[in-house]
């Protein structure tokens, strides 16, 4: 497999998780998404917030377009609008990935950090950060989740994918 592959695939999993997470999470009621429960982000609500941020703000790095304010900082949403942003961005993601050659992953993008500072990455370790980053909130939604009394958690790990990816289509 080619680091390009490889890295769309990366890209087709992440939002592949993100919608099986945010589809068992829907199944409850929102004073449970919005409960309070000790982790990174206070609730399972604000989990997704950030993971939504994040991954606009990488996507927006990746494509250098001038970054908007984090949107943590100014969302008022619902839980609702908050999948349904997080899903939206995570295709459009998956999607822009998808689209390019081979070269975009090894070319280099200047960047300004949050806290302003310069930085400058290959859009390959760009882009596994930005999905790495997501992971690791996903397994905290896990166990938020739990906390509060969701049960029965999907699989969101990446050999989960690939095997639900390797069935057979059938008309």
């Amino acid at each position: 497999m080619t680091i390009d592959t490889l890295l769309k695939n990366y890209a087709a999993f992440n939002l592949w998780a993100n919608r099986r997470l945010v589809e068992w999470i829907q199944k409850y009621p929102v004073e449970l998404i919005e409960r309070e429960t000790p982790s990174s982000f206070p609730s399972l609500k604000l989990t997704l917030l950030h993971i939504w941020s994040a991954e606009k703000v990488w996507m927006e790095r990746l494509q250098q377009v001038p970054p908007e304010l984090f949107l943590a900082l100014t969302f008022t949403g619902s839980s609702e609008e908050v999948c349904a942003g997080l899903l939206q961005n995570s295709a459009v993601l998956a999607n822009y990935i998808e689209a390019q050659e081979q070269s975009y992953f090894d070319e280099v993008c200047d960047f300004r950090r949050l806290d302003g500072t310069e930085d400058r990455r290959e859009r390959s370790e760009m882009l596994l950060h930005c999905v790495q980053h997501s992971t690791y909130h996903r397994g905290q939604l896990v166990t938020m989740g739990r906390a509060v009394g969701l049960i029965h958690p999907p699989k969101t790990d990446y050999m989960a994918f690939g095997r639900v990816r390797e069935k057979p289509v059938t008309s």
